[in-house]
C-alpha cells in the first residue's frame, strides 16, 4: 500500500481565540493511501498548542511503511505498529488511521458506520463554537449560528460573564462551556459554574489546568454541571485516571490517533460509567466525516470543525436537523472538491 501526504493550511472564517492562544489558520497535512486503484483520504490537523507541526508530522510519516491490506481485520495490527514507531505525533498517526479506514470502506463498498453496526440517525446534535471575542462580535457570531441547536462557548478569561451576557442578550440556545484550563482557582471555578448553571448551560469542558488534579476532584464533588475532560485525557491509557476528576471525557481523533482508538476509548468510558463527548479541532470534512461515523456512540457532539474553515477541499458529512450526518457513500463518504 502506498502512502502519500502534503501540507495544507486551513484558513479560518474568523480569528479563533481561546483562553491561552489566538490564530487565523491551522496547519495540517492531508494524506492518501492507495492500493488496488482505491484511494483512502486522511488528515492531520495540528493547532499549535498540541505540540505537533508540519515538520514533525512529515518526519513521522516518512517513517511509515504500510503493508498491503487483505481485510478489515488487518487494520488494527497495522495501526498498532504505526503507533509504536515513535511517541506522540497523535495527529499524524490519526491521518494514517483515517485514510486506512476510508480505504477499507471503499474496498468493501460500505460506509464505515454500517460496517460497525452504527446508526447515524442517532448522532447527537452538534454544537457550534464561538471563540473569545468582543461583546459586539460575540453577538454577531451568535446571530449567525441560529441554525445550531447548541453553542459551544470558549471561556477562561476575566470577561467570561460579559461573554455569556452578550450571548443571552440575543439567544437562549443551550450552551457547552469550554474553559480550556483557564480557571486556576477552584473556588472561583465553582462560583462560575454555579452562575452558569442558571444560564441554560449543559456541561463544562476542562475548567482547570490538567496539573491541578486535587482541585479537579474537589470541584467534581461540588459542581452542579457535568465536567468533561479534554486536555486531561487524550489516549486510551488516560481514561481511568480521570474517573475521580470528571463526569465524562471528550474524545478527539487528533488526540487519540484516530478511529481505532476512539472506539476503544468510547467502550472503556461506558464501562467506567463516564459520559462521552465527541469533539474535533478545526478540520476539513475528511476528519469530520470520520468522526461522524462513530458519533452515535457519544452523548454530546462538537463536530463543527469543517464549518469554521473557508477552504475545505472535501465534501462529506453535512448538517441535518442540528446533527452532523455522514453521507451514504463508501468509507468516510467523501467527495474531493
Amino acid at each position: 500500500m502506498n502512502l502519500r501526504f502534503h501540507p495544507y493550511t486551513l484558513e479560518l472564517r474568523h480569528r479563533f481565540t481561546l483562553a491561552t492562544s489566538s490564530r487565523t489558520s491551522t496547519p495540517s497535512i492531508l494524506t492518501e493511501v492507495e492500493q488496488d486503484g482505491i484511494i483512502g483520504y486522511g488528515e492531520a490537523s495540528m493547532p499549535p498548542y498540541l505540540g505537533e507541526n508540519v515538520e514533525s508530522a512529515t518526519q513521522f510519516l516518512n517513517l511509515v511503511q504500510l503493508p498491503d491490506i487483505k481485510s478489515s481485520a488487518d487494520i488494527s495490527g497495522i495501526l498498532k505498529t504505526v503507533d509504536a514507531l515513535v511517541d506522540g505525533n497523535t495527529a499524524a498517526k490519526a491521518s494514517v488511521d483515517i485514510a486506512l479506514h476510508d480505504w477499507i470502506g471503499k474496498a468493501e463498498k460500505k460506509p464505515l458506520y454500517s460496517m460497525w453496526g452504527l446508526d447515524p440517525t442517532k448522532n447527537p446534535v452538534t454544537s457550534f463554537t464561538i471563540g473569545i471575542d468582543t461583546p459586539e462580535m460575540v453577538i454577531e457570531k451568535t446571530k449567525q449560528a441560529s441554525a445550531f441547536k447548541v453553542l459551544k462557548i470558549k471561556l477562561g478569561r476575566s470577561d467570561d460573564k460579559q461573554m455569556i451576557e452578550a450571548i443571552r442578550s440575543v439567544s437562549n440556545q443551550p450552551l457547552f462551556i469550554d474553559a480550556n484550563q483557564g480557571w486556576t482557582k477552584k473556588e472561583d471555578a465553582l462560583h462560575m459554574i454555579e452562575w452558569l448553571s442558571s444560564k441554560n448551560v449543559q456541561l463544562i469542558e476542562q475548567p482547570m489546568p490538567k496539573s491541578q488534579k486535587e482541585d479537579m476532584a474537589w470541584l467534581k464533588e461540588r459542581s452542579p454541571l457535568p465536567l468533561i475532560a479534554d486536555e486531561s485525557a487524550q489516549r486510551l491509557s488516560d481514561v481511568e485516571s480521570v474517573v475521580q476528576l470528571f463526569h465524562g471525557i471528550n474524545i478527539k481523533l487528533m488526540k487519540c490517533t484516530g478511529l481505532n482508538e476512539a472506539r476503544a476509548i468510547a467502550a472503556k468510558a461506558r464501562k467506567l460509567e463516564l459520559k462521552i463527548m465527541l469533539g474535533c479541532m478545526t478540520e476539513t470534512s475528511c476528519a469530520i466525516s470520520a468522526a461522524a461515523q462513530i458519533a452515535s456512540l457519544s452523548d454530546w457532539c462538537d463536530l463543527d470543525g469543517a464549518l469554521l474553515i473557508k477552504n475545505d477541499p472535501f465534501k462529506g458529512a453535512y448538517l441535518s436537523n442540528g446533527s452532523i450526518i455522514p453521507t451514504d457513500l463508501p468509507g468516510l463518504g467523501l467527495t474531493k472538491i
